[in-house]
């Protein structure tokens, strides 16, 4: 099942499905972004939207891509902003988004599942104002060596997302190929997590 499959298939139960790592997430960008406020805020892979309605609480305009018909279709049954727009785009290819115009891009559990993260870094750097701040969260790798990663269950069973594993240093110097500064590394653990490897780590660049 390719990945776009996965999530189709997914999006009716996401949100209700029992996922501490998601839950984590949202926690997180919470944290660290309350408070601030962006003119124009891309939120890649968007999925349901269960981070898009706090970016639009603090983004003047929001866009919002994602691959999955059925993802997008759960968040726009949520989300009926004037200023947040959602559109179906698939991340390995060219984005359909205005270059130098973004002063956030974030994307939340997305990255695990490109395999190229230099095409990655080099859209998100096009689509940044200079000054501009790109924000990703992603399951920590070290939960990866372990063999986490995305999975759902359904009647028969269960179904695992196909995933790629990149190392922090892969992030790092992906970045650093378009020029983009690090300003933050963070790592979090959920309250269920003791005594085990962090489950998220955030990473936050400015161009």
């Amino acid at each position: 099942m390719s990945i776009q499959q996965a999530y189709n298939q997914w999006a009716s139960s996401y949100d209700s499905d029992r996922n501490r790592t998601r839950d984590l997430d949202q926690q997180v960008m919470q944290q660290l972004l309350q408070g601030q406020q962006y003119q124009a805020i891309l939120e890649l892979g968007c999925g349901t939207g269960k981070n898009t309605q706090f970016f639009s609480t603090i983004g003047a305009a929001v866009v919002g891509l994602d691959f999955s018909s059925g993802m997008l279709e759960q968040a726009r049954s949520k989300i009926n902003a004037q200023h947040v727009q959602f559109q179906q785009a698939d991340l390995t290819k060219t984005w359909p988004v205005a270059k130098a115009y973004f002063d956030l891009v974030v994307t939340n559990l997305v990255l695990e599942h490109l395999a190229d993260l230099d095409h990655f870094f080099a859209r998100a750097s096009q689509a940044l104002t200079p000054n501009g701040q790109l924000l990703i969260s992603e399951l920590h790798p070290f939960r990866q060596y372990q063999g986490s990663q995305a999975r759902f269950q359904v009647q028969h069973g269960q179904i695992e997302v196909p995933a790629f594993t990149h190392h922090i240093s892969d992030f790092v110097r992906a970045a650093a190929k378009q020029g983009l500064q690090l300003s933050q590394l963070h790592e979090y653990w959920h309250t269920d997590d003791a005594n085990q490897p962090p489950r998220l780590l955030t990473l936050s660049w400015h161009k």
